[in-house]
Formats: C-alpha cells, sequence, structure tokens
C-alpha cells in the first residue's frame, strides 16, 4: 500500500498541479506570460473607398442581369425548355389515358380477383376480423408505412417553418409564452372543469379504438386522432407549463421514431418471410381475441402514436410557434 502524503506535500507536486490545470482550477501560465495591449486597428479612408468601387464595379460587371448576355441567353432556354416540359407531360398523361380500361369492362382491376381474395381469405391469412385493417396493415403495409412518413416528414417541415428559435430571436419564445392565452379565458374553471372530466375517458376511448382495430371498425389512424384531440383539449384546459410536463418535442421526436421502426423493422420481418416463403413464428391467434392477427395489433399501436404525436404538434406549432 502506497503511504499517504500530507497535503501541504500533495499540494506543492507535479501531479496536483496538472490536476487544478485539467480540471480548469488553476491556470498555470496565467499573470506568467507578457501582455501589451493592441492597438485599434483603424482602416485608411482611400483604401476603404477603393475597395468600395471594387466592389461595386465588379457587381456592375457580373451580376448586371440586364445586360449579362449569358443570364439572358439562359432565360429564353429555360423559357423553351419549360414550354417543351409541359407538351411532353401533358403527351405522356393524355397518352396513358387513352391506355385505361373502359368502364364497367369485366377485366378492370375493380373486377379482378385481389378483392375477392382479400373477401375471402382475409380472416384465414392475416387472422384480422376486420377485413379493411387486415388488408391495410398486412397486404398493404408497405403504402401504410410511407403514410406513416409522409405524416412524420410533414411535421418535421412544420417545426422548421414555424419554431421560434431561442438562438435567434431574443424573448421570442418568452413573448409567445406570455401572449399564448391573450385570446382565452385565463383558469377558466368551467373548460378545465370539463377537462378533468372528458380528456381520460376520450383517451381512453383512443387506445381502446387503437387496440379494436383489428376487431372491429377503428385502427391506429381513427385511434391516434382521437388521442390527439384529447391531448388538444388538456392544453386548450390547463396551458402549455401543465402539458409540457409529460408531452415535449423531445418526447414526440422520440415517440415517433422508435413507433416508425418498430413498423419498419416488423415488416421488413414480414416482408422477408413473405418473399422467401418462410412460415412466420408469430403466431396469428384466435380471430376474435384482442391477442390475434399477428403483428397487426403491433401495427397499430405504432400508427396511433404517430397520428396521435403529428396531431397535437401540428396544433402546438401553428398557435405558439413552439413545442
Amino acid at each position: 500500500m502506497s503511504k499517504k502524503v500530507p497535503k501541504e506535500q500533495y499540494e506543492k507536486t507535479l501531479s496536483y498541479r496538472m490536476r487544478q490545470w485539467y480540471e480548469g482550477e488553476k491556470d498555470p501560465f496565467l499573470n506568467t506570460v507578457e501582455m501589451k495591449p493592441q492597438p485599434e486597428f483603424k482602416e485608411d479612408k482611400a483604401v476603404i473607398e477603393k475597395r468600395e468601387s471594387e466592389r461595386k464595379s465588379l457587381y456592375e460587371h457580373i451580376y448586371d442581369m440586364e445586360h449579362n448576355a449569358k443570364v439572358r441567353t439562359f432565360r429564353k432556354l429555360y423559357r423553351v425548355f419549360s414550354v417543351i416540359f409541359c407538351i411532353a407531360l401533358v403527351l405522356v398523361l393524355l397518352t396513358m389515358v387513352s391506355y385505361l380500361p373502359t368502364i364497367g369492362e369485366v377485366s378492370n382491376p375493380v373486377n379482378n380477383e385481389v378483392s375477392r381474395r382479400y373477401i375471402q381469405n382475409g380472416l384465414q391469412e392475416t387472422g384480422a376480423v376486420n377485413i379493411v385493417t387486415g388488408m391495410i396493415l398486412d397486404y398493404r403495409a408497405f403504402d401504410t408505412l410511407g403514410e406513416s412518413h409522409v405524416l412524420f416528414i410533414a411535421t418535421c417541415t412544420v417545426l422548421i417553418l414555424l419554431r421560434v428559435d431561442k438562438k435567434k430571436a431574443k424573448g421570442g419564445q418568452e413573448d409567445a409564452e406570455e401572449n399564448d392565452r391573450v385570446h382565452e379565458p385565463k383558469n377558466d374553471i368551467i373548460l378545465q372543469t370539463v377537462a378533468r372530466i372528458l380528456v381520460p375517458p376520450i383517451i381512453i376511448f383512443g387506445i381502446y379504438v387503437i387496440l379494436g382495430g383489428h376487431l372491429g371498425p377503428g385502427g391506429g389512424f381513427s385511434g391516434g386522432a382521437v388521442i390527439g384531440a384529447g391531448l388538444i383539449l388538456y392544453l386548450n384546459a390547463f396551458g402549455f407549463v401543465k402539458t409540457e410536463r409529460f408531452f415535449t418535442a423531445k418526447t414526440y421526436k422520440w415517440m415517433s421514431f422508435c413507433a416508425l421502426a418498430c413498423y419498419a423493422l416488423s415488416k421488413c420481418y414480414s416482408f422477408y418471410t413473405g418473399a422467401n416463403h418462410i412460415k412466420s413464428v408469430i403466431p396469428l391467434g384466435t380471430p376474435g381475441a384482442i391477442l390475434s392477427s399477428g403483428l397487426i395489433l403491433i401495427l397499430n399501436i405504432c400508427v396511433g402514436i404517430v397520428v396521435a404525436g403529428t396531431m397535437y404538434t401540428f396544433y402546438v406549432m401553428f398557435r405558439k410557434g413552439g413545442h
């Protein structure tokens, strides 16, 4: 064992001084380096005038849009190619329309075997009593994943456009907080009492709609909309201070990221097993039971989380510009 060194002796060692420097307690070079105040820099007026003259001449010769031959040529070509592109696009669309089948023809896609497959084999293949849910979250789950990502990207766009930047706008966030409820009754006892009574049943009903989406009418989109409406009602009654105790911008980002990642991973597994004709290890369960339909229940929960967070975040951003 090493012998304990007295404090006075330890403070004289190099290791103690290095530790003070590393932890920022003392700078060993402080008051030991000669410092001379530098004279204030003043640029000559002639140099300033010359630089401004050169800059003006540069803008006149290079950025003169009216007399620049290259710019005028580009504008003419831009108009010509724009017209050509529009004409070509119209021709392509008209050509595609001409190939569309006649209305009411037996061979139309609406009359093919796909719809019969959904109705006749949907319960057996997906385990969902609700045929619409089985179609959206199993047969067409890739499309639903794209719709959920569209909601997430739309929310990110609103965040970028409407968010109040605390660093750039001094007092912007504080002014938004202060003026948030100018046009609303503050501490309205009637609104707050009604919210206390209605918000819990609304959120519970939204959860019920999400969890029962594979058994009957409902699902992630409708249940998420119900939960989002409950959050908006709570916000209107109690304001941002109380709501942000459990739901902030960071909360929404993590919720959406986890939900979309879970959805994508779940469907990647389904796509891989289906494409390679591999039997899934996730059982479909008993039709009509809450724990049935394979991954559809999990996918409904993921979609509901994204929709609820998106509805609430849209309302918050358009109302205040911050979360």
